[in-house]
């Protein structure tokens, strides 16, 4: 497994790629923002308008797990923008397509993303993920901690219904 740190050029170049992991996921039951129906069109346009304008305004770091040369799995680092909290950025949308799960790709793709936002400066980083869901174990085996759940927080993306969030900090500057 090979992880990369996208540019602007190579997140464009991925796009179609980055769009189609989403759009599996959301497919999977994945509670990351959008609801079924979801088409690729309506993934490359996410990706488009607020991934890759954010890569281009230094405003979003984005990560790719390439397995065998396909891209499987994604994650980005949101650094904080005010001036006050310059040491902080979020964690958003830690994707793997479901023919690369099991395969260690999330922890890589943590543990990299970690590397990347010290790099930066971001020692305090923050999340959210669906309540009670796999990630919950990924992100506590991480070392994150929650700080605790909010209920009725997004609709399912089927439609269901309303699911709550788990919010998770990790502190990465030395004790």
């Amino acid at each position: 497994m090979e992880v990369l740190e996208l540019d602007a050029a190579a997140t464009a170049d991925a796009l179609p790629q980055l769009a189609a992991i989403m759009r599996a996921c959301v497919e999977g039951g994945a509670s990351v923002n959008f609801v079924l129906p979801f088409t690729q069109a309506e993934s490359e346009g996410w990706w488009r308008r607020v991934v890759l304008a954010g890569v281009q305004a230094g405003e979003r770091h984005v990560l790719a797990a390439k397995v065998g040369g396909r891209i499987l799995g994604t994650v980005q680092l949101v650094p904080a923008m005010q001036p006050n909290q310059a040491h902080r950025a979020d964690v958003a949308k830690l994707l793997v397509h479901p023919e690369g799960r099991r395969r260690g790709i999330a922890r890589t793709l943590m543990t990299r993303l970690e590397d990347v936002a010290r790099a930066r400066g971001r020692h305090l980083l923050t999340l959210d993920t669906s309540a009670g869901g796999a990630a919950e174990r990924l992100y506590r085996a991480l070392g994150y901690v929650m700080l605790g759940t909010v209920p009725r927080f997004a609709m399912a993306a089927d439609g269901s219904g309303l699911e709550g969030a788990s919010f998770f900090w990790k502190d990465l500057a030395p004790a």
